[in-house]
């Protein structure tokens, strides 16, 4: 239901039943890598194109979340998905491969989050009793399609991102056990007016900023009723900024606050630049390294607000500013009332 203005509230608390990630070599190698499902060092997968390559990525994420639930692809009732090409080719062939009934959606690098709350909405009226959320991004295809490709080349500043190569997918529904999914808060557009497909960190910051106050206030929680909010990948660029802009309106997040981008590598992992980006960064940092620590009972709840740069390859060309969303979600322990 809804509470406040742009939060829904999921009172039947549809559970994350299972989940699976699958990355790049750059991915496996960084702080994270164990944790990962799969970890390929093939950029290729053994495919004839990238695209085909994170099309891979993204079934055998989706594989993986299924099997560690204890279900079937056939009891999926509706694949919830998206990635960072034209016309979503990876997640509409990847339902073309599964065969289940597909919602296909796009905000950018907000994806995965936009994918957990309207999976979540779908189990809770009762109109599934399994959606699938998922979501990829290639570093190899979407830097030609937003960038330059990378035959090219092209010298890249500090303040950019390294796209995550990878996937994350996760099965929600009800059961009895599996991190609690209680709130979604969707975010509105944002304009900063940054101009630069470089300085995505920067423009996402204010999205983060405005979906966080917004949580807060149609929830009527806390910062202390979290133990960790991340953002999906500001990086080491946007994630002061959007940390100076809360505290301009009295939210002090403290050391509880973090980001997907920043945890996906290590500070000194070559070409990480500003740190991780894509579609993929915040689906599988959230996914094999968040929730682990919900149901590890070293948390008991966390707020993941996925970010995402609405800009196009054409849009940046025609030096338009970059309008951008946040989507949050709140995830729980079994044990939270």
């Amino acid at each position: 239901m809804l509470i406040g203005q742009q939060t829904w509230e999921f009172p039947s608390r549809p559970r994350v039943l299972g989940t699976g990630t699958a990355v790049g070599e750059k991915e496996g190698t960084g702080p994270l890598g164990k944790e990962f499902d799969l970890v390929f060092t093939d950029p290729y997968l053994g495919q004839e194109s990238f695209e085909k390559a994170e099309r891979k990525l993204l079934e055998q994420a989706q594989e993986k979340a299924v099997q560690k639930a204890g279900v079937t692809m056939e009891d999926v009732d509706f694949s919830v998905s998206g990635d960072l090409l034209p016309h979503l080719i990876s997640a509409n062939f990847a339902a073309r491969t599964n065969g289940q009934p597909m919602l296909g959606i796009y905000s950018a690098c907000a994806t995965s989050m936009q994918a957990v709350a309207l999976s979540a909405l779908l189990v809770d009226s009762q109109a599934a009793r399994y959606a699938l959320a998922s979501t990829s991004s290639h570093n190899s295809t979407a830097e030609r399609i937003f960038r330059y490709p990378t035959e090219y080349g092209a010298q890249k500043p500090p303040t950019a991102h390294c796209t995550v190569t990878g996937a994350g997918s996760a099965l929600i529904g009800n059961g009895t056990t599996g991190p609690t999914i209680r709130y979604a808060t969707l975010g509105k557009v944002i304009d900063l007016g940054v101009k630069s497909p470089w300085e995505m960190g920067a423009a996402m910051a204010p999205a983060a900023t405005d979906t966080i106050v917004a949580h807060l206030r149609d929830t009527g929680l806390c910062v202390e009723d979290y133990d960790f909010i991340a953002t999906g990948d500001l990086a080491r660029v946007g994630h002061p900024i959007a940390r100076e802009l809360l505290l301009r309106q009295h939210v002090d997040l403290g050391d509880r606050f973090s980001d997907c981008g920043i945890l996906m590598y290590h500070a000194d992992q070559p070409e990480v630049f500003s740190g991780g980006s894509g579609s993929a960064c915040c689906a599988c940092v959230t996914f094999a390294h968040l929730l682990r620590k919900l149901q590890a009972g070293k948390w008991k709840r966390i707020l993941v607000v996925a970010t995402g740069a609405l800009l196009s390859t054409i849009s940046a060309q025609q030096s338009e500013t970059i309008p951008c969303i946040a989507h949050a979600v709140t995830f729980e322990a079994e044990t939270v009332s």
